[in-house]
């Protein structure tokens, strides 16, 4: 593995693309092969704009450690997910992060399109002058979420997947010194995707 970064930690949370179980809003719309091949295609832009990252990089799978798939070994530390729920994972790979002696931790999940590896390397410099860093999604959500120090009380008490997610947990953060970064969207729905120039390949048969 490449030399590691003692003081930035970048968390990928991923799902092991398997049809059925990625993207199911997409789903709905385009069928379950559709929705797992724009899986893999987000997942492979995942892979290539955080490889250049200056941080250490941990891959947390939903269900199984795979050796041999597009995260490289040599760049990627891959560990497996373990929790109740969404927020109980992310709590558990947050503390393990400072456990292991990391100043700034981040986390993103891997089926992004509108980010690239500025935009972590952003998240990290604010981290500077900053407790949180918050990438606020359009549905409500949040696409990158960092701190310097474990705060367990956002991963709890909220209803993932839905549109209170950013409110409750700024809610949570209001004594904090939180800096909001730009807006984005994510990829859930046909709508978030049906106008955009990268993706009329899966959509039109």
């Amino acid at each position: 593995m490449t030399e590691k970064n003692k003081e930035n930690l970048l968390l990928i949370f991923t799902k092991n693309p398997v049809a059925g179980k990625v993207k199911t809003r997409l789903a709905k719309d385009l069928g379950n092969e559709k929705a797992l091949e724009i899986y893999k295609f987000l997942l492979d832009h995942t892979a290539k704009f955080t490889s250049s990252v200056n941080a250490t990089k941990q891959v947390y799978y939903s269900d199984f450690i795979n050796k041999e798939d597009i995260w490289d070994n040599q760049v990627y530390d891959k560990r497996k997910q373990f929790g109740a729920d969404l927020g109980e994972r992310m709590h558990n790979a947050f503390e393990n992060g400072f456990d292991e002696g990391f100043e700034k931790v981040i986390i993103i999940g891997s089926d992004m399109f509108d980010i690239d590896s500025q935009d972590i390397e952003k998240a990290f410099s604010e981290l500077e002058n900053h407790e949180v860093v918050v990438g606020p999604a359009e549905d409500g959500g949040y696409y990158l979420f960092g701190m310097k120090a474990l705060n367990s009380d956002v991963f709890k008490n909220k209803e993932w997947g839905t549109s209170s997610v950013l409110k409750d947990t700024l809610k949570d953060l209001k004594k904090e010194d939180v800096k909001l970064l730009e807006t984005r969207n994510d990829v859930d729905l046909l709508e978030d995707i049906k106008d955009h120039p990268a993706f009329q390949k899966f959509i039109n048969i």
